[in-house]
């Protein structure tokens, strides 16, 4: 019988085998630099406090407009102050959408989003049976509490240059300054004053003709 007779109906072929694993490999890459991205752009805004912000405006404008069935009976949520909430609610997104796309202004949307949220309380049926109110609250007060990562400049200091030795310092004057002042160097590194008022005179207070 010939050799094919004995291949397996269900076997893959190395070639195929090959191109689905180089696919899998590119398809990795892809993911890896998606998701690089993604955590990149998130590190620079308030993402947190932008998502929790806009899922709390979600519940706020949606139960005055439900319809809860319960058998025959439909219960409707809805309130006097329906508009007020479905205007709360559309804020909150805008303003979680701010933190995402706008994250300068995060201290104003953040503020925006804090009062509204304590607004909802009254108009929202408890500001979304409470859901939405604790949403927007903490995604306020993420957005106000959040400060951009700041990388750490090491200043780069110019190497001090090695002090040839100051005349406050204690160190002995150099021969042409103790000339400047009237004073001639003698043996021994001492100077002789022409005035005859120091102590390491040479001429022992003896002035000197000419």
């Amino acid at each position: 019988m010939p050799e094919s007779a004995h291949t397996e109906p269900n076997a893959i072929p190395e070639e195929l085998y090959d191109m689905s694993a180089e696919a899998q490999v590119g398809l990795g890459h892809k993911l890896g630099r998606v998701r690089l991205r993604f955590r990149g752009w998130r590190g620079q805004r308030p993402f947190w406090g932008g998502l929790l912000t806009l899922l709390g405006g979600i519940p706020i404008m949606y139960f005055p407009y439900a319809n809860l069935t319960l058998g025959t009976m439909t219960i409707r949520m809805a309130t006097t102050a329906g508009a007020g909430s479905l205007i709360i609610g559309v804020l909150l997104v805008v303003l979680g959408l701010t933190m995402w796309f706008q994250p300068q202004s995060r201290v104003f949307a953040g503020v925006a989003a804090i009062l509204l949220a304590l607004v909802s309380l009254v108009v929202s049926n408890f500001g979304g049976f409470v859901m939405g109110f604790l949403l927007a609250l903490v995604g306020g007060a993420l957005g106000v509490s959040w400060m951009p990562t700041r990388l750490e400049k090491r200043s780069k200091r110019p190497a001090k240059a090695p002090d040839a030795g100051g005349l406050g310092d204690g160190a002995p004057q150099p021969a042409a300054a103790a000339a400047a002042d009237g004073a001639s160097p003698v043996a021994g590194g001492a100077t002789d004053d022409l005035s005859g008022s120091s102590p390491t005179n040479g001429t022992n207070g003896r002035h000197r003709a000419g």
